[in-house]
C-alpha cells in the first residue's frame, strides 16, 4: 500500500479522534477543570505508551539511541505543541465562544503549510493549493461565517497563536521523525508535556475541586488519555512522518466534521444542509491531495 494512504488512513483517524473528544470533554469538564484533565490526560497516555515502547525494544532487543539535539527537540514539541497550544485552545475558547474557537483554529493547515515551506523546504504545488481551498471553504460551510472578533478580541488572538503553535509542533514532528520513530517521539514528547503542565494544575487545583466518584467520569478520563491522546498523538505523529506536513495538514480538517456529526449522534444537535456540502468539500480536497502520483 502506497505509503500516502497509510498516512491518510493514520491522520483521519487521528482527527476523527479529537473530533470525538470535544464530546467526552463536555461531559468530563463539569467534575473536573481544564489543566486537571489535560494533566492527567497526559499521565494515563505517557503510561500507556511507555508500556508500549518499553515491550517493543525488549522485543527488538534495541534501545534507540538519542543525541542530545534529539531530546532538546522532544522537549520543544511537548512545550509547544502539547503544552502552549493546548493550553491556548482553553484559554482562547473560555474568552470567546467554541464557534469562533473552531473556526479560528481551522487556519492551523494554512500554517502548517507556511512552515512546512519555511523549516522542511516542501514546496507549494498547485494540487496543494486547490485542495487547500477546497477544505478550507469546506470547513467554513460547516461552521459557518458567525465570526465575533470585536466581541472576543483577546480570546480570538489567543486562539489564532493555539493554531500556529499547532502548525509549529505538526512540522517539527516531520523534522523529529527523520531520526525517531513516531512512538519514541509521542511518548517523550507527552512525558516533556506533563511536565510542563503540572505547575498549571497545581495551581488550579487550590481553587477547584474535582470529582471522580462516578464509574462514568473514570472511565471518560481513561478514554481521553489512552485514545483521544496517546493513541491519536500516535497516530497524528505517524501520519506526518509518512506524509508531507503540507498534504497531512488538510486531514485536519475532519475534526469538525467528526465533531458536529457525534454532536448530532449524541447530544441531540441539529444538522443542516451546510454540513453536507462542506463535508464533500473537505472530503473532495483530501482525496485530490491524497491520490497524487508519488514522485
Amino acid at each position: 500500500m502506497k505509503k500516502s494512504i497509510i498516512g491518510a488512513i493514520c491522520l483521519s483517524l487521528a482527527a476523527s479522534m479529537w473530533g470525538g473528544m470535544y464530546v467526552v470533554s463536555k461531559y468530563v469538564l463539569d467534575f473536573i477543570p481544564p489543566f486537571t484533565l489535560v494533566w492527567l490526560r497526559y499521565m494515563i497516555a505517557f503510561i500507556f505508551l511507555y508500556a508500549i515502547l518499553f515491550a517493543v525494544q525488549k522485543k527488538s532487543g534495541q534501545r534507540q539511541m538519542m543525541a542530545k539535539t534529539d531530546w532538546l527537540l522532544l522537549v520543544w514539541i511537548g512545550f509547544i505543541g502539547y503544552f502552549v497550544s493546548i493550553s491556548f485552545q482553553f484559554i482562547g475558547t473560555k474568552l470567546s465562544d467554541a464557534h469562533t474557537g473552531s473556526l479560528i483554529t481551522s487556519a492551523t493547515p494554512a500554517f502548517i503549510v507556511i512552515f512546512a515551506r519555511w523549516v522542511l523546504k516542501e514546496k507549494i504545488t498547485p494540487r496543494k493549493l486547490i485542495s487547500m481551498v477546497l477544505a478550507t471553504l469546506g470547513v467554513t460551510i460547516v461552521i459557518g461565517w458567525d465570526f465575533h472578533v470585536g466581541d472576543y478580541f483577546w480570546g480570538s488572538l489567543i486562539l489564532v497563536g493555539a493554531a500556529v503553535t499547532w502548525a509549529l509542533l505538526s512540522v517539527y514532528v516531520k523534522v523529529a521523525s527523520k531520526r525517531l520513530s513516531s512512538l519514541t517521539i509521542t511518548t517523550y514528547a507527552i512525558l516533556f508535556a506533563l511536565v510542563f503542565t503540572t505547575p498549571a494544575m497545581l495551581w488550579e487545583l487550590q481553587a477547584n475541586d474535582i470529582f471522580y466518584e462516578s464509574p462514568l467520569v473514570i472511565f471518560s478520563i481513561l478514554y481521553l488519555g489512552i485514545v483521544s491522546t496517546a493513541g491519536a498523538f500516535f497516530l497524528w505523529n505517524k501520519g506526518l512522518e509518512l506524509m508531507d506536513a503540507g498534504v497531512g495538514s488538510l486531514f485536519f480538517f475532519f475534526q469538525p466534521i467528526v465533531g458536529s456529526f457525534l454532536g448530532w449522534l449524541l447530544l441531540n444537535e441539529q444538522l443542516n444542509a451546510n454540513f453536507f456540502i462542506g463535508g464533500a468539500c473537505i472530503v473532495l480536497g483530501v482525496v485530490i491531495i491524497t491520490f497524487q502520483k508519488e514522485g
